[in-house]
Parts: C-alpha cells; structure tokens; sequence
C-alpha cells in the first residue's frame, strides 16, 4: 500500500549542526558576526514589541536546563538550552542548545534549528555590540579570561565589530589556553598566553571573562579593574554563579539586558535588590547614556536574553533564502480535512 504523502505544509526547515557550519562558511564567520550584530541591536530597538519574562529554569546539582522563549507580536521563538559545567570531564559539552521559530498568527513553526554553535555566535555578536557603545573608542586590546569553547567567538567578534587586534589569553586549565592560542593562529590578532589573570589584564581596555563552574567565584579582584575599562562579564547566567568582586560592581556604571532576570542570574545577585543599573535597549535608543568619559567602568553584565536567540533565529531564517542549507523535516500534521486527524491516521494504516 502506498502511504499518501505528506502536505507541502507539513514540512519545516531544518538547519542541522552540520547544515549550520556549512552556513557560517558560506557566509564567512566574521561577516555573520558584524550581521548578527546589526540584527541584535535592531531589535532592541524595539525592545518594547516583544513579550519578556525571566527564562524558565530547572536546576539540578550538577546543571540547568532553561527554556527562552519571547515574542514581537509576529513571530514567536523558544530556545532550549542547558548549562552543565562538569560534562567536560565525560568529553560532553557544557552547553547543548535548539530552537524554534513560529507565525503567530497561524502558530505553525517555519524554522526549527541547532543553537549550540548559533548560540556561540549571537552570545559573541551581543557582547561586541554592547561594547561598541560602552568601551573605549580606542580600545584594541582584550584580556579573554576562561578560554573555553565561547572564547574563540568573543574573540573573532571583538575584532570584527571593536577592531581589537590583541588578545591576552588566561585560563586555568593551560590546555584551555593553548587551544584557544591554535584556533586564532592565523585570525589577524596578536595573541598573548598569559600565566595569571593579573598577567592578561595588564594594557587591556576590554576584559571579558568567561568560565564555567557553577558557583560563586571571584575571577576578578578589585585591584584588577583600572579606571576606563569596559568589563564583559558572561560567565555569571544563573543563581550561585558569579565572575567578579562586589567592589568592582561597587566602581562601575552596570548595563544589562533585561533586570528581572539580570538580578536573578547576573553578577547583581551579589548587590541590593534596588542597585541601579541602565537596561542596553535604553543606551541603543539613545534614551540614557552609555560612556560618558574617560576614567568610566563600563560594566556589561551579560546573562543571555530571549530577544537575542529570536535574532539570530530570524536572522538564520533569512539566511536560508540565500543559502539552501536546510533539511525538510515532516514535522507538522496537516491533513486534508483539518477536523479529521483521525482518517489521515487511517489512511496511513500499512
């Protein structure tokens, strides 16, 4: 018996792992970056379309599994995602993450893709395109604190869209570090290995930090932050899990993305429930003042927000009009009668 075939509607787009390597590279990493960027920042421009609440979050001892979702009134998106800082010593990764996109109106998905490597490169667009408001101008050199799996991203798009063109590397696993040194021979920046932390933030005026372990650490210490740098603080996405000394919140003028969750999750968690901080939509809209002078610490405390991931997804989504780097997934049931779902089942009896 032949089975009856399914409806054109039934398929969605599916950007695999594979598939979305292949589109980077058609694309050109850097490129994707300075675009990822641009649609970041456009939509938080019009921050107050889209639908916000905290992430869902499940913890566990060893984790987190969150789910993201928001929406503009348009489209609707969700990422799945979780955190789990000891699978690296089982050879799995941290960080495993999908999502989808969706028509409101008819609630039918029209992208279901990996965010694993996207999630890499929306968390490094966002944080370059954060410090092209808030750090020095003249900035081009960056301390990369944590040399894990995101810091060859965070590296490639600070020279894209900042123009850094050094990199002092520091981890504390000095394998880290030398991975890190390999993947970026050959990118166009200087890359220094540095022994300590203290080492790689000497000259910086970027210092991004960015480590794994679930709990509250001190990666920087007071002494270590001068007048006029801008710190990217994206290590700190959950309860428990903090980067930086209270003094240098103390010293610095903090942006963040959404407050609600930034003080659940971020560096904040450490300060006053009512300690003011300056929301990024604000600064990008011109409506509050991002770098002011000089001597100013900028402070990005970065968590992750839906609004990026719903970017990159519709950003990936556009992507595929010109790069038909997709798999057709028979995903959705559409049957000819939209009341019998029962005789399409039927019909497919073998």
């Amino acid at each position: 018996m032949t089975l009856p075939a399914p409806s054109e509607r039934a398929f969605v787009p599916f950007v695999s792992v594979a598939n979305m390597m292949a589109l980077i590279h058609a694309i050109g990493l850097e490129r994707m970056l300075c675009e990822l960027a641009d649609a970041i920042e456009a939509d938080f421009k019009r921050w107050e379309l889209f639908d916000k609440t905290p992430r869902v979050a499940a913890h566990s001892p060893d984790g987190v599994i969150e789910l993201m979702p928001t929406s503009d009134g348009t489209h609707y998106a969700f990422k799945y995602v979780n955190g789990h800082p000891k699978n690296t010593r089982d050879g799995l990764q941290t960080v495993q993450a999908f999502g989808l996109l969706a028509d409101v109106d008819t609630g039918y998905p029209v992208l279901l893709s990996e965010m694993t490597v996207l999630t890499a490169l929306r968390t490094a667009a966002t944080s370059a395109m954060v410090a092209r408001h808030l750090a020095p101008k003249s900035a081009r050199v960056m301390a990369m604190i944590g040399n894990g799996a995101q810091s060859e991203f965070q590296c490639l798009a600070f020279k894209a869209i900042c123009g850094i063109d050094t990199v002092r590397l520091y981890d504390i696993d000095p394998d880290a570090t030398a991975k890190a040194t390999h993947n970026l021979a050959g990118s166009g920046l200087d890359i220094i290995a540095c022994a300590s932390p203290e080492e790689a933030v000497e000259g910086a005026q970027i210092i991004t930090t960015c480590t794994a372990d679930k709990q509250y650490a001190t990666i920087l210490t007071d002494n270590m932050v001068g007048s006029g740098v801008h710190v990217n603080a994206i290590g700190g996405d959950c309860p428990g899990k903090t980067e930086l000394h209270r003094d240098i919140l103390l010293r610095s003028d903090i942006f963040v993305e959404y407050p609600p969750q930034t003080r659940i999750e971020g560096e904040i968690q450490a300060l006053d429930p009512d300690h003011p901080v300056t929301e990024l939509w604000q600064v990008i809209r011109g409506e509050a003042a991002g770098r002011v002078d000089g001597r100013q610490i900028t402070l990005f405390d970065s968590v992750g927000f839906a609004t990026e991931d719903f970017s990159a997804l519709r950003y990936v989504r556009d992507a595929l009009e010109r790069h038909a780097m997709f798999d057709r997934l028979d995903m959705l049931a559409d049957p000819d009668d939209p009341r019998d779902l029962f005789g399409m089942l039927e019909r497919a009896r073998p």
